[in-house]
Order: C-alpha cells, then structure tokens, then sequence
C-alpha cells in the first residue's frame, strides 16, 4: 500500500530525529524520499518503505 505524500508536504513521524523534532519536509519523492528536519535542518535521503512505515501523520502546505 502507497501513502499519497507529495513535495513539500509535512510528515510528523512517530520516532523523533536526534535533535528532538518529530516534523520532516519533504523535499523529493520517488523510490527514495529526501526530507529535511524541521528542528536542526539536516537533510535526509531515506527509503519509501522506511519513511512511509514510520508517518503518524501529512500535513498539505499546498493545495493541488
């Protein structure tokens, strides 16, 4: 099953980032995403599966 996420969305996630934010934007969408932390800014290149295992939640910033 495939979660609709698109760039620029924001993914809060169930398991939090070291530096304590929980909110990723996504930057990329394919087979792997790129997301950035919204707390310290790193950027991240993960797996979909990974990524869409571990969304609690999308919120839309853009409405397509």
């Amino acid at each position: 099953m495939s979660v609709d996420v698109l760039v620029g969305d924001i993914l809060h996630m169930k398991k939090k980032h070291p530096c304590g934010s929980f909110e990723f934007e996504v930057l990329r969408v394919g087979m792997d995403f790129k997301v950035k932390c919204r707390g310290c800014g790193h950027e991240i290149m993960t797996p979909r599966r990974k990524i869409e295992k571990n969304i609690k939640k999308i919120e839309r910033t853009q409405q397509q």
